[in-house]
């Protein structure tokens, strides 16, 4: 096994970056190329079908049958031209991934036996069935209920995947409740959209629709495939189990922004390629903290196609990375001591009259509205706080948030200094007052040829998790290999419900008399009141943060299992329901999913941990121990006495500490394979998942800190599994 391990480093050590060409001198030629864009539909649609598409699309209205013929022959001849010869409702379960089931476009003619034909028909491009049963419902679907119904999303446009059309759907089940991600995010963007024109007609009566932005930072790492190969927790759990940091990590902050290495820089440039011919405008890409660390970022985009193109560009990322020899790893700590990886989902609001209803105005009336806004969110998450830590939790993002730079498991929001010194003068105020923002400061250098830095209206602060940055929030707790879709829907609906409210004790104000400036002003003054707790601009890693959270009585939980009860609150349910996104009883079901989930992943890397010690670092550390003995007898054949015992110390030693971390690994994996086996047998999912973090996780940490010491110990020779050091440094 150890030959492996220098096999894959000496093979990681030839590998040459590929020769990678963009299919075409210019961007445009090829960009789109895969994707059924309105431009593309243009050509194989009438007018009136794209205007009835449009009105879809823009206003929600219902979608005629006969229409979506059309679309379906026009959608499948534009599809066969690029190759395609299947189709598939490409859905968002409740797995954080997408799914699909391929059908060719062929059939009989007339009758079986006949001759074929290709079709595709408004009916198949509407509405399918796929089995419901075999995905995760949290007791919705039993096994032997297996309808369930994909339904055609038009305001995200299918693409061309090799040889298959694929058309975004939402999935729900036959009684009708949602059964993925995109359905709840769907209800959220058209509860926020109602809600924030609401408000916004309060300032201009031309607004007719309100538009969530999103804007999404992927973090990810690479490793070898080789090295990778030889990694069975890498492989199975996407992390490392086990593995002594390496001497040199990130500590010299070199890596960070630094030159792109040759083979990740050619993987970068055919990534890109790939997702422009899918419409993935990716705009930047960079060397993160951690070594071997990346990051890519589109330009923002409105809130549900974004998702759709993250989770595509996710796809695309993984195939590509085979391709120059690499392995893609999404999860949010693939190696402990260094950064994790996170998704930055940068979210805003605009309107159909072009205003961004989170970017200070030049007028007092135009700040006034930014500011309702921005009190507004302050006061959803604050509400909220739980929740949206609930929205992102999972097991893979717990072992990343509040260590090396990710944000803390407590839910605050940065504003930065010019903002909050505004919003407590509107606090302390005794009047209406005319609202003014600062412009963006001159910051003089003193170098003759620098020209001014304009400094923004916030600065930024890296430890927190709802960050304002100047035109928009940055939601930053959002794992890396999370669906945007459980954090985005979550927020909207906190948003939509908030503003919902907002309005109404306006509008009773203004009924008793008030005018809708004072009136206004009166309830952003309560609510900044109210809300002042969710601000915090210091060190979200100190622990005096987390004192002062949790006087402040933010939530303050870690335990995942807990963490998710948040989810079937009262004010929870409340919220959810009064919008519409979603139901008591999915809300119920979603917690039994990530209950479950939780359970098998701890379940799992509690086995692959089992199964490395015993079967690679036990037999290997003994064998270790063994040549140590040998040396020992022979040292005390040569020699006797004071002098054996002097130079065969070190040896004993070593024997003694091998022995003793040999015992301890031993006997933490037997206790935790019979508290696991105790712990399957409990039913409800809530209490086996907490029983899993409490009981089971624990043995983690102390069965990895002896491994990790055995990795100092024993002959690098004779170490099976690739380090800390080549699978970080090898690029």
């Amino acid at each position: 096994m150890s030959s492996l391990r220098f096999t894959a480093v000496e093979e990681a050590f030839k590998k040459k970056a590929l020769c990678v060409s963009a299919p075409s001198k210019f961007t445009t030629d090829y960009y789109g190329k895969y994707v059924f864009t309105k431009s593309i539909m243009a050509k194989y649609l009438s007018k009136d079908i794209m205007k009835a598409l449009n009105n879809a699309i823009e206003k929600g209205v219902t979608l005629d049958r006969s229409v979506a013929d059309d679309v379906a022959t026009g959608m499948k001849m534009w599809a066969m031209e690029l190759g395609a010869t299947h189709y598939t409702h490409w859905f968002q379960p409740l797995t954080d991934g997408t799914a699909e089931k391929h059908d060719s476009f062929i059939d009989y003619a007339a009758g079986p036996g006949e001759a074929i034909i290709e079709d595709f028909s408004g009916k198949l491009l509407a509405q399918q069935e796929p089995d419901a049963s075999s995905f995760p419902s949290g007791g919705i679907r039993s096994t032997f209920e297996a309808r369930g119904y994909t339904a055609w999303d038009p305001s995200s446009p299918a693409f061309v995947v090799d040889d298959t059309l694929c058309i975004p759907t939402i999935f729900i089940s036959y009684t009708g409740e949602s059964l993925d991600l995109k359905a709840p995010l769907l209800k959220s963007l058209s509860v926020v959209n109602k809600a924030a024109t609401a408000v916004c007609r309060m300032f201009d009566p031309n607004v007719k629709k309100v538009v969530a932005y999103l804007g999404w930072e992927q973090e990810y790492f690479l490793i070898d495939e080789g090295l990778y190969a030889t990694r069975p927790d890498l492989m199975l759990t996407g992390r490392t189990l086990i593995g002594h940091e390496s001497a040199k990590n990130q500590q010299m902050e070199d890596h960070y922004f630094g030159a792109v290495p040759t083979r990740v820089a050619a993987y970068m440039k055919d990534l890109e390629f790939e997702a422009y011919k899918f419409g993935i405008p990716l705009k930047t890409r960079h060397n993160e903290v951690a070594p071997n660390q990346f990051e890519l970022a589109p330009i923002f985009g409105e809130c549900n196609l974004a998702v759709d193109q993250n989770l595509l560009v996710m796809s695309i990322m993984k195939k590509v990375a085979r391709r120059h020899g690499f392995r893609l790893l999404l999860h949010e700590k693939p190696f402990a001591g260094i950064n994790g990886s996170g998704k930055h989902n940068n979210w805003s609001l605009g309107t159909d009259t072009g205003v961004g209803l989170l970017t200070p105005g030049k007028t007092p009336e135009e700040n006034l509205q930014f500011i309702t806004f921005l009190v507004n969110i302050l006061m959803a998450v604050y509400k909220n706080n739980a929740l949206l830590k609930a929205s992102i939790m999972t097991a893979q993002n717990a072992h990343r948030l509040g260590a090396n730079e990710a944000p803390p498991a407590i839910v605050s929001a940065f504003l930065g200094s010019q903002i909050s010194s505004v919003l407590d003068k509107l606090e302390n105020s005794t009047s209406d007052e005319a609202i003014v923002m600062g412009e963006k400061k001159g910051l003089s250098l003193g170098i003759a040829h620098i020209p001014e830095v304009l400094l923004d209206n916030t600065d930024r602060n890296r430890t927190s998790p709802f960050a304002f940055t100047g035109n928009r929030f940055e939601f930053r707790a959002v794992g890396s290999s999370a669906n945007c879709s459980s954090a985005m829907a979550t927020l909207n609906a906190a948003v939509a419900a908030q503003l919902i409210e907002f309005k109404a004790t306006v509008d009773e104000k203004i009924a008793s008399g008030a005018t809708v400036q004072s009136a206004i002003f009166e309830v952003i003054k309560e609510y900044i009141k109210i809300s002042k707790p969710i601000r915090f601009d210091g060190n979200g890693y100190s622990d005096e943060w987390k004192e002062e959270a949790a006087k402040r009585g933010l939530d303050c939980e870690t335990s995942v299992p807990e963490i998710y009860k948040a989810f079937t609150s009262e004010q929870s349910v409340k919220m959810f329901t009064s919008t519409g996104v979603l139901t008591e009883k999915e809300l119920h079901a979603r917690n039994e999913v990530k209950w479950e989930t939780y359970t098998k992943w701890i379940q799992i890397e509690a086995r692959v941990l089992g199964d490395i010690t015993m079967n690679h670092i036990i037999p290997l550390a003994t064998r270790y121990q063994s040549f140590l003995l040998d040396n020992v007898s022979k040292i005390k054949a040569v020699f006797s006495g004071e002098k054996a015992e002097k130079l065969s110390k070190m040896d004993s030693d070593l024997i003694v500490e091998i022995g003793e971390r040999i015992a301890t690994i031993k006997n933490a994996v037997d206790d935790m394979v019979d508290i696991r086996r105790s712990v399957n047998k409990i039913e409800d999912e809530y209490e086996k998942a907490v029983a899993y973090h409490d009981k089971v996780l624990p043995y983690f940490d102390i069965i990895r800190y002896n491994t990790d010491k055995l990795e100092l110990i024993v002959d690098d020779e004779m170490w099976t599994l690739p380090k800390y050091r080549e699978m970080l440094f090898i690029r």
